[in-house]
């Protein structure tokens, strides 16, 4: 029993950890397809020794943890050593940075559901999230995906993610590890906010039901929703104010005050709205009293400028590492509410 409550506690106090005020997550987890596109747009070759340089470059970055209380990495990238031996994990340990790891396989097509998917890896799950626990990680990451478009989605996709996400999370908590929990319904389309809206609130409903019905202890885990947003496609976009208004009343009316924190992604948000945004939400819950943190977890919306500053050119690392910092620091800047677009330094850092 004493070990159960020792556990917990540590649950608890990792989770508070990564959402602290001022700081937010960095999600450096891309799969190796996924950095492919990022890399290719800037001309450099997906090699194993380009995906380990470049992040190196982020974790080295010096500052990076008055900004950054947590780090999600890829499965390879925990197993990798930097260029000089060092474990990537242990320069993000060495600083006070908590880090991560992304656990599920990745969204496949949803059986007889046209156009929509459910995430997969609970198969062997139990092994891997104690094999992780051993090099080093301390919370967990799983992406389910809802689409919105014509009958979608469906009550059957958002029940069958919603589940996968609870089991989840059951799984991480039992190996003492803190789940990071993130349902996103995606921006894709030309949909409404009030469609967003919506969709969000149903999904979030359905996955705290199934966090309970999975005896998920809340207190020990960290949401990463999306924001209220107008599809990426719509004629009139709504305005971060209204983002804020939208985003926070879908929250007040799902999400448990016992939760520590909200961390947000960016979803494919430029870096201007992922900021303008983050900044509006804060804003406004500090007038509404939100119950809890809210922060970001993002991954173009922290690594877009500094990768096109750093083009795979080591001459390039001290400066991308420089926008890399820049873009941290605006964001903990939103984080508090506190964003200033006209002080706002030049954006490359240079």
């Amino acid at each position: 029993m004493q070990r159960e409550i020792e556990k917990t506690e540590v649950l608890w106090r990792t989770a508070e950890a990564m959402v602290v005020e001022g700081k937010g997550i960095l999600a450096a987890d891309e799969s190796t397809g996924t950095i492919a596109r990022r890399f290719e747009a800037i001309d450099v070759q997906n090699t194993e020794d380009n995906r380990r340089d470049y992040r190196e470059l982020l974790f080295r970055s010096e500052g990076l943890e008055e900004y950054i209380s947590g780090v999600i990495l890829f499965d390879e990238t925990i197993r990798q050593q930097a260029s000089d031996g060092t474990p990537l994990i242990r320069l993000l340990v060495d600083r006070g940075v908590i880090p991560g790891i992304k656990v599920d396989a990745g969204a496949k097509p949803l059986a007889l559901a046209a156009g929509e998917t459910v995430t997969e890896g609970l198969d062997g799950l139990r092994e891997r999230l104690i094999e992780y626990r051993e090099l080093g990680a301390r919370f967990t990451k799983w992406r389910a995906v809802i689409h919105i478009g014509e009958e979608r989605p469906t009550r059957y996709a958002i029940d069958v993610n919603a589940h996968a996400l609870a089991r989840y999370a059951a799984l991480s908590q039992e190996a003492g590890l803190v789940p990071m929990v993130e349902p996103e319904v995606l921006m894709d389309g030309d949909h409404d906010i009030d469609t967003c809206f919506e969709v969000s609130m149903a999904t979030l409903r359905e996955v705290f039901y199934q966090l309970a019905h999975q005896r998920v202890d809340i207190e020990g885990m960290v949401l990463k929703p999306n924001m209220v947003l107008s599809g990426k496609a719509a004629i009139d976009r709504a305005e971060p104010e209204e983002v804020a208004e939208m985003t926070l009343a879908c929250l007040e009316h799902t999400v448990p005050a016992a939760v520590p924190g909200i961390a947000f992604l960016s979803g494919g948000q430029d870096d201007d709205e992922a900021t303008l945004n983050l900044d509006a939400i804060n804003r406004l819950a500090v007038d509404v009293g939100a119950p809890w943190e809210l922060t970001f977890s993002y991954g173009r919306g922290l690594q877009a400028a500094p990768q096109q500053a750093w083009a795979g050119k080591r001459d390039n690392m001290a400066r991308a590492q420089r926008v890399f910092l820049h873009r941290a620091r605006v964001l903990s800047a939103a984080r508090m509410g506190a964003y200033d677009p006209d002080s706002e330094e030049e954006r490359t850092g240079a």
